[in-house]
């Protein structure tokens, strides 16, 4: 199945981007039944149209009320491919690894933790979503509980970007630091400040979070074996 899928999953993208939901779910259901993986739906199609819809909230076509509409799409598309990514998990490899996911305390930023939370779904994680507001404690609590390979934080405001280092602070007293990647990601965050807070990696966003906890799991497999 090559390029005789293109068209279907072009549909979906420009749909996603142009907040077209009846076209999106509509071509989201065409390409499934007409046997389209949903790695494919879900890599070549929704997440290059969150991209998109990303840049253009970047330059100021597009708004918060854009970008949540959109993200509540991908969301509902996410539901009916969910149970679809799931059967393939086994035929396209094993668990890439587990991830525990939040929005750190004082922040109750949904839309990009989420989509980061989806993705990794779609890419054969198995995550562990803490929501939004997450104190450090409970961070640490999810790491003992689930022992994760990596564990991922979100911030959108500034304020609240002190508590990622909080959190990294409590994983080292509690001798967990050395047991699990970390990155960040969020709106103010930079490559800069992961480095000044101890996080192993960080990203612009929801696609290039993805590549990164690939890159972050398999840095783990060569370190424990």
């Amino acid at each position: 199945m090559g390029n005789d899928v293109e068209p279907v999953l072009d549909r979906i993208r420009r749909a996603l981007v142009e907040l077209d939901e009846e076209a999106f779910l509509s071509a989201v259901e065409e390409a499934l039944q007409s046997g389209v993986p949903a790695r494919r739906i879900v890599f070549e199609a929704m997440s290059k149209g969150m991209e998109e819809v990303g840049k253009l909230f970047e330059v100021g076509e597009y708004f918060l009320a854009e970008m949540i509409i959109a993200a509540d799409m991908f969301k509902k598309a996410m539901s009916k491919l969910q149970p679809v990514l799931d059967k393939e998990a086994p035929s396209s490899g094993t668990v890439r690894g587990k991830v525990v996911i939040g929005t750190v305390e004082g922040d109750v930023h949904d839309i990009g933790k989420s989509l980061v939370a989806s993705m990794l779904r779609a890419a054969g994680f198995e995550v562990v979503d803490l929501g939004v507001d997450v104190p450090a404690e409970r961070f640490v609590e999810a790491v003992e509980k689930h022992r994760p390979h990596i564990l991922a934080m979100s911030a959108l405001l500034t304020t609240t970007m002190k508590n990622m280092e909080k959190v990294i602070s409590l994983l080292e007293k509690r001798g967990l630091r050395d047991k699990v990647r970390v990155i960040i990601g969020g709106a103010p965050t930079t490559p800069e400040f992961a480095e000044k807070v101890g996080a192993d990696a960080w990203a612009r966003n929801a696609i290039e979070a993805v590549k990164k906890c690939i890159e972050l799991s398999k840095s783990l497999d060569h370190a424990t074996s």
